[in-house]
């Protein structure tokens, strides 16, 4: 146990984007790991109070052994690691990038071979579970990396993860199953808020509803999880743990695999476009669990 705990507290660790999940991730490492963070809003920064704060990625890469990437999106992933003052110029050879944005499996496959070039590895390891759980290592951690470089980044992961599954050998793997789990919880939440909406529009309490239902064989987490912050978003909005937008994001990457495998998603389809109308409605920046508002306005129903 001493000699696990001597290699992990020498193991240097980079944190590049403090929002939803890289903040509590960031802190949770910061209890095992040195760590260096950066962010563009550097006022995040120094809510890691463990952590060095660092000016660029490049900075917070250059005395690092892993830099955990957690940002949107492609794009942002592309200019983190490969802009001037990425993390790619100052992460020395042999080092690794954890890759914990949902991303789609091409996307994370074509960063694993421009980092390469480098003599950097890449884990592909998309996560699940909210800020709350990124806080205090309860997520779940899906991977896809060769056995070098899981078995460096494992200490990493398993402070994060209370369930690590290695879905396969190369980057991409990961991404793959995420982006079932992400077809799933997209469903879900619109489904939920398909309830409640009906609820509201039957004169029932959506309260007693989301109650009720949680505890029978039509619950599921996004229900118990997402229904009380439904009734949030009628009074005063509910508080931003999951923006919208991102599952406009995910379902948009769902859909485009699931189009290259010729396997119809109907369900994800339709939530994916539920997701659009909110984000073209101006909830983009709004808890996802806002979606319900379109099916249930403000003022109809209850």
């Amino acid at each position: 146990m001493t000699d696990s705990l001597d290699a992990a507290q020498k193991t240097r660790v980079a944190v590049i984007g403090l929002g939803a999940m890289g903040l509590p991730m960031a802190r949770r490492l910061a209890e095992a790991f040195p760590v260096t963070v950066f962010d563009i809003d550097t006022a995040r920064q120094a809510e890691v109070a463990a952590a060095v704060p660092a000016a660029t990625p490049a900075a917070a890469a250059a005395d690092a052994d892993i830099v955990v990437l957690a940002v949107r999106d492609q794009r942002q992933v592309d200019a983190a690691l490969f802009d001037v003052d990425g993390v790619a110029e100052t992460l020395r050879p042999g080092g690794i990038v954890v890759l914990t944005s949902t991303v789609g499996p091409d996307a994370a496959r074509a960063t694993a071979n421009r980092l390469a070039e480098r003599g950097i590895g890449l884990v592909d390891a998309p996560v699940s579970g909210g800020p709350a759980r990124a806080g205090t290592g309860d997520l779940l951690i899906v991977v896809g990396a060769g056995e070098t470089d899981l078995a460096a980044s494992r200490p990493l992961l398993d402070q994060l993860a209370s369930t690590l599954t290695v879905v396969g050998p190369n980057p991409g793997d990961g991404q793959a199953l995420k982006a079932i789990n992400q077809l799933l919880a997209g469903v879900h939440i619109a489904a939920a808020a398909e309830a409640v909406a009906l609820a509201r529009g039957l004169g029932l309490d959506p309260a007693v509803v989301i109650d009720a239902l949680a505890k029978g064989a039509a619950g599921s987490f996004m229900l118990a999880d997402r229904g009380p912050r439904m009734l949030q978003a009628y009074d005063g909005g509910a508080e931003v743990r999951s923006r919208l937008d991102i599952f406009v994001k995910d379902m948009g990457i769902v859909s485009g695999i699931a189009k290259d495998a010729h396997i119809p998603v109907p369900l994800a389809a339709a939530a994916h476009q539920l997701y659009l109308l909110g984000e073209r409605a101006g909830l983009g920046a709004a808890d996802d669990s806002s979606i319900v508002t379109l099916l249930s306005p403000q003022g109809s129903g209850q």
